[in-house]
């Protein structure tokens, strides 16, 4: 019988991110001084800030909008602003961060002062799915870390982020649901640590996700549906209609991050395709389908832009807007099919 007070048992054996980070670093990079480990730790820090203000949203006046619009001309919400400023203050304490890019600032932020260290970018979308807060529906944090170029020139912090998301060195993103998890990968696989309460810390609760290689449900805002171009449609009614094997249901949020984690954790297949109000897509590359891109191929599934790997994409401008259609290989596989018929 175990001693329920003995750590070192395998049911109590417990592991932190940061822990989980450094023993990563160790596996893979062992030549590294834990400049990246203090960097991510920098995004759980503020990412806790932030889920203590979502966690009592009814309870403090942080619910609603500040009167402004963001860059993209989209009403900011008081936890946009919270989050986003919770980001920016805890990167800019560590000396390793030379940029930073928001979907919330026109413009990229370097830190003045900075004696030459810092050789990382942090992108990020500080609150996903905001607009939805009031009614508690799950929102989370998106990020994506690049390294500071050095073996070319650039003009300007602009030019430095525009780099196509093969370059990630790391991304993942929070959910802030009936629990709070944050998923992230390096490159080598997918992890999910689940934030305690009870002890302030992140703790490897999913340990190198596999997204399934098919599911049975799809998201897409199907109020648009007489928008989207033909082929989603026939790729759509063929899911629906069973003869994928199958009756694909639909589920969905209307939160990218809470789509997404369902879509990883279940399978199946995420789609927001152009329309003729966004006919480049409404999903912003740099903050939002990178990122995601990079964890789905990590945990064995594809991200596509409709037509081409997100990955591959080269960015022109920090706020492009890109199509997303992302999930399982068979449920991607497929959608390629229709697409090339569509094309």
């Amino acid at each position: 019988m175990s001693n329920p007070t003995d750590f070192s048992t395998s049911e109590h054996r417990i592991v932190t991110i940061q822990h989980h980070i450094l023993q990563e670093q160790r596996r893979h990079s062992p030549q590294a001084s834990g400049a990246f480990s203090w960097l991510l730790s920098a995004i759980t820090l503020a990412t806790k800030m932030t889920q203590a203000k979502v966690g009592r949203a009814g309870l403090l006046d942080v619910i609603g909008t500040v009167g402004c619009s963001n860059v993209q001309g989209e009403e900011q919400q008081k936890l946009d602003v919270y989050a986003n400023n919770a980001l920016i203050h805890c990167l800019g304490v560590r000396e390793n961060v030379a940029i930073v890019a928001s979907e919330e600032n026109e413009e990229p932020i370097t830190f003045d002062g900075r004696s030459g260290s810092g050789k990382y970018i942090v992108l990020f979308d500080p609150l996903d799915g905001s607009s939805n807060i009031d009614v508690n529906v799950s929102v989370g944090t998106i990020f994506s870390i690049f390294a500071l170029p050095t073996t070319v020139e650039y003009a300007d912090a602009t030019e430095a982020v525009l780099q196509a998301g093969t370059q990630q060195l790391a991304a993942g993103y929070v959910i802030y649901g009936s629990s709070t998890i944050m998923v992230y990968t390096t490159g080598h696989g997918v992890h999910g640590f689940t934030l305690d309460p009870t002890v302030g810390e992140y703790v490897l609760s999913h340990e190198n996700i596999r997204m399934p290689e098919m599911g049975n449900t799809y998201s897409s805002n199907d109020a648009y549906w007489d928008t989207f171009p033909i082929w989603y449609q026939d790729y759509l009614k063929h899911l629906r209609s069973g003869d994928a094997g199958r009756k694909y249901s639909l589920r969905y949020i209307g939160s990218l991050v809470a789509d997404f984690h369902r879509t990883l954790l279940r399978g199946g297949v995420f789609l927001y395709p152009p329309t003729q109000s966004h006919p480049n897509g409404k999903l912003r590359l740099l903050y939002e389908a990178n990122p995601v891109a990079f964890i789905a191929e990590q945990a064995g599934g594809i991200a596509l832009d409709g037509q081409q790997r997100v990955l591959d994409i080269a960015p022109t401008a920090i706020h492009q807007r890109t199509p997303l259609v992302v999930g399982s290989k068979e449920e991607l596989e497929l959608f390629q099919r229709f697409a090339h018929l569509g094309r």
